[in-house]
């Protein structure tokens, strides 16, 4: 395998944001490939780019030979070849319980808030941006929701979601609310989310892996 990984991304995307944490929390030095998903109608269109990702999405990961991608596939992957530190718990039960999480971010908002989603509302729907944004908060109040709960029905709230390091719930739930804030949606409802995030943000894998600090941001 090659020594070095390439991550094919967007600096907005919070997929590829989920997995610069997991490189950042696992100490793996990457290199950037910018994937502009707005520019020229979306860089992850062209051929080039789907040859590499038939999905046509981001991110994608390159290590040696193997292209990996699905965010949450790819920081699994990362935890089977890097195990130190995890980011899942050693216990099966609390396991289930932060995947229950992730993927209450990256199958229930995600998927519904994310750039081609809302093109296609504007596109096809004719959704202005007004309108565009109540359906992203809608969707956001649900996920969120159900993160508290779940946190709530532990006895959470504490500075992470599960467990005495940071792990695959808690980069889900930075990433998601990156948008949230891009989006105006406030997480005073959500207490002990609002909690994770804050604590998160100040850790200097999350905190290096913020959109804005990424070489392509614009």
């Amino acid at each position: 395998m090659a020594d070095t990984p390439v991550l094919y991304g967007y600096w907005r995307s919070t997929a590829a944001y989920r997995v610069r944490i997991a490189l950042g929390l696992k100490g793996i030095t990457w290199e950037h490939a910018g994937v502009n998903l707005v520019k020229d109608g979306g860089e992850q269109h062209q051929s080039s780019y789907r040859d590499l990702n038939p999905a046509g999405l981001v991110p994608a990961l390159v290590w040696g030979d193997t292209v990996l991608s699905q965010s949450l596939a790819i920081c699994e992957f990362l935890d089977e070849v890097r195990p130190e530190p995890p980011l899942l718990p050693a216990e099966p039960a609390d396991r289930a319980v932060v995947r229950a999480i992730a993927l209450d971010i990256a199958c229930d908002v995600h998927p519904l808030n994310n750039l081609r989603v809302q093109q296609y509302l504007g596109r096809e729907m004719d959704a202005d941006e007004a309108a565009r944004t109540r359906w992203m908060h809608h969707w956001m109040a649900l996920g969120f929701a159900a993160v508290e709960g779940r946190l709530e029905a532990r006895g959470a709230g504490g500075d992470l979601c599960c467990g005495p390091v940071p792990g695959l719930a808690d980069l889900c739930l930075v990433a998601q609310a990156y948008n949230a804030d891009r989006f105006g949606f406030s997480l005073a409802p959500f207490p002990r989310v609002a909690r994770v995030v804050s604590h998160c943000r100040g850790l200097a894998a999350f905190r290096d892996a913020a959109p804005e600090r990424q070489p392509d941001a614009d």
